[in-house]
């Protein structure tokens, strides 16, 4: 069974590039395929999605699988920031709450690698460091070493 996989902009899928020319050798209804895209995406909209499309050759059929975004893209949804820092040690494009961080970490939890919450937390910590966005108004880093020494830790038990 063939397999297409694209990133697309969630809710505004079209049958033009990459889509189409990716589906159209295979024969499927574009237009149902990219109906079903947009329904399925539009909670995301604003953000590029990892999509797969499963087809069967002999009966048309075909299967959607939405990805995740990645952790970047729902950091800067949060922070409601265009893009990363330049320079992210001294560029600060936005500021989140912990709180907003455990959301973060809990939605992307299936594709990460981490198990338990705590290090899922410091996972997208490490990315908004990356990016120039502050939590609580610091830098990522100085949350992940609170955390680290227990600060945060009625957070992780609720």
């Amino acid at each position: 069974m063939p397999k297409v996989s694209v990133m697309i902009d969630a809710g505004k899928a079209t049958a033009a590039a990459p889509l189409g020319p990716a589906l159209g050798p295979t024969g499927v209804n574009i237009g149902k395929i990219v109906a079903e895209i947009n329904e399925k995406t539009k909670s995301y909209v604003g953000m590029k999605i990892p999509v797969d499309i499963v087809i069967d050759s002999a009966t048309k059929n075909f299967e959607i699988k939405i990805g995740s975004p990645p952790t970047s893209a729902i950091i800067k949804k949060e922070a409601k920031a265009e893009k990363g820092a330049a320079n992210p040690k001294a560029d600060k494009v936005g500021d989140l709450t912990l709180a907003q961080v455990k959301t973060i970490a809990e939605q992307k939890m299936p594709d990460m690698n981490s198990y338990k919450i705590k290090p899922a937390v410091k996972e997208v910590l490490g990315t908004c460091d990356s990016m120039g966005v502050y939590v609580e108004g610091k830098r990522a880093k100085e949350i992940e070493k609170e955390i680290e020494q227990g600060l945060h830790d009625s957070l992780f038990t609720s």
